[in-house]
């Protein structure tokens, strides 16, 4: 199951049932290198990006903290748990030589919590006419993935779930004045840069300490640059009243005076967190990226930049897009494009090839067809 750079194992698509927006039927979406999801306000876009977080909390044995922080099962469960008793998804990677899937079903329980009623593992070597499957003990309030990991040192069990944990989340919305973000922050926490942004100041510090890292710091810089042209550079170093805390702080160009991260507008600090999680080194970067309405705050020449820094992050991994932005999605292919929509109290997900809108992308663009209604997507 060794993952070589031409043929890595990644996200092809996801089966939810009974989650949220989405009913008891199949609800499949697939995914490419780039998957760009639009629609209306409330069909189910935020709904598909809090599924992947779900998974995040699962992964780390905090399911039951998911479904407290989401308003219990019943917020969860489509219409609740009478119409909908439980909900089950399924997840599955594929490259050329293997097939793996996670699928679980999670049911309500007492006191609105979940637990989970099936959890299976399958890892399928193509050249094999019989999957390697794993179930693992249901009944249980979180996943038993980890367990199965650590007691039985099962190999496929480790693989699915580096595949899982890779899919992250990010959200770069809270960018007030008591954000993490615009304050001090410790300064060893630089592993990878979280969900918040919050470990910003941390992670570009800990890039600059190194010789292959001061490459792809210039290379932020200049992306920084572009949206912002007075911006000169960050001025990255211990707080000089504790050394284990760090501030984003910066300057511009031609000029000595230190301004902080207070002095940085909305969308500019956005960007610059964008900028850092597309443009980090590759083997730092996750399997899935999952970003929902990266464009908030940005000028439209910002948006273009956004576009570009995707392009480039998705080489090595995949980046999956929740917007708003017409803009936005001109940056993109038809293929690439998802369309959600409400139908009969459930989400569901649209796809078009080229061939089928062969006639109307010759005199429109795909901004034009969202905005005519052509593919959907409008309320």
């Amino acid at each position: 199951m060794t993952q070589s750079t031409n043929n890595k194992i990644k996200l092809k698509q996801i089966t939810l049932c009974g989650f949220k927006s989405f009913d008891s039927s199949d609800h499949k979406v697939k995914f490419g290198d780039v998957t760009v999801l639009i629609g209306a306000n409330g069909v189910g876009k935020s709904n598909l990006v809090s599924f992947f977080k779900m998974i995040g909390y699962m992964m780390t044995k905090a399911l039951q903290q998911y479904v407290g922080d989401q308003g219990g099962a019943s917020s969860i469960l489509h219409f609740g748990p009478k119409i909908s008793p439980r909900l089950t998804a399924k997840l599955e990677f594929e490259n050329e030589s293997f097939h793996d899937s996670y699928e679980f079903a999670l049911a309500h329980a007492a006191n609105d919590s979940m637990i989970l009623t099936e959890e299976t593992l399958q890892y399928h070597d193509k050249t094999k006419p019989i999957p390697y499957k794993i179930t693992l003990p249901p009944g249980i309030k979180e996943s038993g993935l980890q367990d199965e990991i650590s007691l039985k040192k099962s190999k496929t069990s480790q693989v699915i779930y580096t595949l899982l944990r890779n899919c992250n989340v990010y959200q770069f919305h809270d960018t007030s004045s008591t954000s993490k973000i615009r304050n001090s922050g410790y300064i060893n926490d630089s592993d990878f840069l979280r969900s918040d942004a919050g470990n910003l100041a941390a992670f570009l510090f800990a890039m600059q300490q190194t010789e292959e890292g001061k490459n792809y710091y210039q290379r932020i810089v200049r992306h920084i640059s572009n949206v912002m042209p007075q911006f000169g550079d960050f001025v990255l170093r211990p707080s000089a009243r504790n050394k284990e805390y760090i501030l984003l702080d910066w300057k511009e160009k031609n000029s000595d005076y230190l301004f902080g991260p207070h002095q940085l507008s909305d969308g500019t600090l956005r960007f610059m967190a964008l900028a850092t999680l597309l443009l980090q080194p590759p083997q730092k970067l996750p399997s899935v990226i999952i970003l929902d309405e990266p464009e908030l705050g940005l000028h439209p020449s910002a948006i273009s930049e956004l576009a570009g820094m995707i392009r480039t992050a998705s080489r090595y991994c995949q980046v999956i897009i929740a917007t708003q932005s017409p803009r936005l999605l001109d940056e993109f292919e038809l293929g690439e494009i998802v369309v959600i929509e409400r139908e009969n109290k459930t989400s569901v997900f649209r796809e078009f090839t080229e061939e089928q809108m062969e006639n109307w992308l010759k005199d429109y663009s795909l901004s034009e067809l969202w905005e005519k209604n052509v593919i959907g997507g409008q309320p």
